[in-house]
Parts: structure tokens; C-alpha cells; sequence
């Protein structure tokens, strides 16, 4: 099949993607109770965008064959689509095709000259590595916290957290487990190496094979831009917090770092009721999904890379200086533009849906409706309580916005843009005042 480009192709994929788990998912054999066709739809496309939003409890909604439906969904859609499907056609033929590779270099906003077969490999060993140990790790936790089928529960768990998807078989999630250092460990290392991004994963282990080398820019900015919104975070909950500051011990600490985690990552799980914080802590959790994982990973959000790229922009309008730099590097022009523009249309589908949203949803209270929509699609699956009573069009609106948010949004606008001819007629310049 033919596509008008790279965008468009990444785009299909995840619609076949979303369309395959519906349907597997409308099966008999993967229900326990029936389940309404907008449900089923909701759920598969919660899982392949990885976000974890959920309208019916999972756990005891689906068969253990759904359920297994599921975990296929979220790793397809945690690897990605490009990942996946070009595993398999090396597999078989060794080489990619342009369109593959420039899709793939698009996905994952892959620098010129990185070798894209290796790349892909790399993810994908790297990644079942990362899973089976920590599945592994969670197994005998899982046990001594009484679960029932420790290691299906693990192994569940585990990918789900990798991926930051943030679907659980538990009817509250990892609330139970607020003050259990081992599960909350284990979970946020999984969660940061998914959300941080197999680029900086591959710079790491190039640089441990070569010996010491500095890393590469983007690592550099990643890593100290997640460190920072975590940090920060996890600060704010534990002393702003009214809930979360009252909590006795280390538990504070516990469900601070771990909530400020789950929302930078993108991955979703929460160890307190998110309906239950302040309206302050509320807000700094949608500063923290707005922006996101990092390219090249499996969350979502506007990313790490983009919010600092604009931070920089910002802060280089003040002293009227006409280099754009971070860290002490000049930021190249069209990367600016980037990050611009993919602010700007993660703002235009936030505000469009989100409008949306308050239609549909009447009466619904505005912060709660603001963070669903952020929480969609940011991919990271935190709610206020809404999800499971959303009407049929406010669940329509949620899926395509947790769609979007798995395509990428800049991605997602690329692919639903009309076409322009390859050459434009000259425009005139003009001035205007700012």
C-alpha cells in the first residue's frame, strides 16, 4: 500500500493495531462478562497508546485470554509500531525499506546517520531483557503481598510498566501497595527506562563498551531534565501535599517520588486516590504529564527534549540574545521550530478536546475534565475519577486523543495535514509587531 508519507504510514500502523485488539478483545472467548463494542474499542486503544485510561476494570472484565490480548497490545504499542514491524521484516529479509526507514527515523526522532537496523535490534533485546528481569524481580514481591498468580501478576506488571502503559489486573491498582519499597523500586526503574528513551539506553551501553566517552547531547539533556521533574515533583507532593504530607514515615516519601514519577513518565500507576490531592499538587501533576517522557521511549507527552528546547528559547528572549543555547549548546533553528510547533498543536488539541470534553460531559467539573484530557493524551492513564463514567461521544473523544497522543502529536498533524505541492510560490516579507 502506498502512503503520501512517512507520518501518515506510522499513523495506519496504529490503527490496524487498535483495530485488531478490538476485535480480538469483542471475542467470547475474551470476556467474562459481556462487554459493549465503545468499551472493548476504549480499551484497545488504551493499551497500543500505552496510556492506561480505563472505562471497565480489566482484571475482571476479560478472560486470561483477554487479558493476554491486552499485554500483546501495550507491547506492540509500547515498542511501537515501527519497532515491531521492522523487527519482523529484518527477520526476514535483513534490510528495510526507505519508507520503513524514514518512518522509523521519524518515531523515534532519530539523528542523521544512526544505523536504523541496529537500532531496532538493539530496542528489542534490550527492552524483553529489561521486561523478563523485571518480571522476575516482581514475582517472589508479588507473592509474599498474597497476590493470586504471582507470576502471570509480575510478568503482567512488569510490561505494563516498561511500556508505561499503567494497566493493572488489580481493581486499585498499586494503591495497596503505597508503602511497599520493593514493588514501588522496581515499578519506577522499569517506568524510567522505558520513559527515558532507548537512545540515551544505547548511548549508555556504547559508552560502556568503549570505555569513558562523553554522552551524547541529547542524553545529557534527557536525563538532567527527568532528574529535575522528578526531583522537583516528588518535593512538592511530600511538603505542598495536604494528603501526601500526612501521610507518617517514609510512606510520605514513597508515594511522593512515586507519584512525580508516574506522572513524568507517563506510565500511570498510583499509589493514592489522584481524586483525593490538592488542587496545587493537581496542577504540578499536569505540568509533569504535559511534558512528558522522552523521544525515543515508550511514554508520551510533548517530551523532555521539546520543553527544554522552549524553555531555552524563552529564557534567551530575556537578555535579547540572538543564540538559542541549553547547557551551554546552540540550538539550531529548525529544531527551534520544532519545538515550537509541536507545542503549538499539543496546545490547539488540548484546547479542542478538551472544549469537546465539557460538552459532552456536562456538570463535570473543570479541573477533572482538563487533567482527563491531558492524562489522554499524554498517554499517561492518571484520572480523577471521570473515565468510567464518561459518556459515548466523551469516550470517542478520549480515544482519539489518546490515538493522537501515541502517534505523537506533531506526528499526528503531519499525518492529517493536506497535501502541498513541492514547490511553493515566492510569498512577500513582511514585519509585525510582537
Amino acid at each position: 500500500m502506498a502512503f503520501a508519507s512517512p507520518a501518515r504510514f506510522l499513523a495506519f500502523g496504529y490503527l490496524v493495531y487498535i483495530l485488531a485488539g478490538w476485535g480480538a478483545l469483542m471475542l467470547p472467548l475474551a470476556q467474562t462478562v459481556p462487554v459493549g463494542a465503545l468499551d472493548a474499542l476504549f480499551i484497545a486503544t488504551s493499551a497500543v497508546s500505552t496510556t492506561g485510561l480505563v472505562s471497565i476494570d480489566p482484571g475482571s472484565s476479560f478472560t486470561g485470554f483477554g487479558e493476554a490480548v491486552i499485554l500483546l497490545l501495550i507491547l506492540a504499542g509500547g515498542l511501537g509500531y515501527m519497532t515491531v514491524g521492522s523487527f519482523a521484516v529484518l527477520a526476514l529479509r535483513n534490510r528495510l525499506s526507505g519508507m520503513r526507514n524514514q518512518g522509523a527515523r521519524l518515531a523515534f526522532n532519530l539523528p542523521e546517520g544512526t544505523d536504523i537496523k541496529e537500532f531496532v535490534r538493539a530496542v528489542v533485546l534490550f527492552s524483553f531483557a529489561v521486561m523478563l528481569a523485571g518480571a522476575a524481580a516482581l514475582w517472589p514481591l508479588f507473592r509474599a503481598a498474597g497476590l493470586e498468580a504471582p507470576v502471570w501478576q509480575a510478568l503482567f506488571h512488569s510490561v505494563s510498566a516498561f511500556c508505561t502503559a499503567g494497566f493493572s489486573l488489580l481493581p486499585t491498582g498499586m494503591e495497596p501497595f503505597r508503602d511497599n519499597i520493593g514493588i514501588n523500586l522496581v515499578l519506577s526503574l522499569l517506568s524510567i527506562l522505558g520513559a527515558t528513551g532507548f537512545l540515551v539506553v544505547v548511548d549508555l551501553w556504547q559508552r560502556a563498551k568503549g570505555g569513558p566517552r562523553p554522552l551524547a547531547f541529547s542524553s545529557v539533556v534527557i536525563l538532567r531534565i527527568t532528574l529535575l521533574l522528578i526531583g522537583g515533583g516528588a518535593l512538592f507532593l511530600a511538603f505542598a501535599d495536604p494528603p501526601i504530607s500526612a501521610i507518617e514515615g517514609p510512606g510520605r516519601w514513597y508515594a511522593a517520588v512515586f507519584q512525580a514519577m508516574s506522572a513524568s513518565t507517563t506510565v500511570g500507576f498510583n499509589t493514592v486516590p489522584i481524586s483525593g490531592i490538592d488542587a496545587a499538587a493537581v496542577l504540578v501533576l499536569a505540568l509533569l504529564m504535559l511534558v512528558g517522557a522522552s523521544p525515543a521511549g515508550t511514554g508520551g507527552g510533548l517530551k523532555t527534549t521539546t520543553f527544554a528546547v522552549v524553555v531555552a528559547q524563552m529564557l534567551s528572549v530575556l537578555p535579547r540574545n540572538p543564540q538559542t543555547r541549553l547547557f551551554g549548546f546552540e540550538i539550531s533553528p529548525e529544531r527551534q521550530s520544532l519545538a515550537l510547533a509541536s507545542l503549538g498543536y499539543y496546545l490547539a488539541l488540548l484546547f479542542l478536546f478538551a472544549t469537546c470534553l465539557l460538552v459532552t460531559e456536562a456538570g463535570a467539573r473543570f479541573d477533572v475534565v482538563l487533567f482527563e484530557a491531558i492524562s489522554a493524551m499524554s498517554t499517561v492513564g492518571l484520572s480523577m475519577g471521570i473515565t468510567g463514567s464518561l459518556s459515548e461521544p466523551g469516550k470517542m473523544i478520549v480515544v482519539l486523543l489518546m490515538y493522537a497522543g501515541r502517534v505523537g502529536i506533531l506526528t499526528f498533524a503531519l499525518a492529517i495535514a493536506a497535501r502541498r505541492g513541492d514547490q511553493d510560490s515566492p510569498a512577500p516579507k513582511a514585519d509585525i509587531v510582537l
